[in-house]
């Protein structure tokens, strides 16, 4: 009888594992965002970063010319 038990014990991992998946889910869901419209929200702010550094490094790079 101990093939029952090995029963219960994968479906009760089997469960937990499907509990975790849906929790994901929701979490997913929750944000209304799918796939590619977060990889194309997350493009837009890396481009807006890089702009904010450009202007920050171009800044300070004409001063030292100035300077020199």
């Amino acid at each position: 009888m101990t093939r029952g038990n090995q029963r219960d014990l994968a479906r009760a991992k089997n469960q937990k594992k499907q509990q975790e998946m849906q929790k994901k889910k929701n979490a997913n869901e929750k944000t209304g965002l799918s796939l590619q419209e977060r990889k194309h929200r997350d493009a837009e702010l890396m481009r807006e970063k890089q702009r904010k550094k450009e202007e920050q490094s171009g800044g300070s790079n004409n001063q030292k010319q100035a300077v020199n």
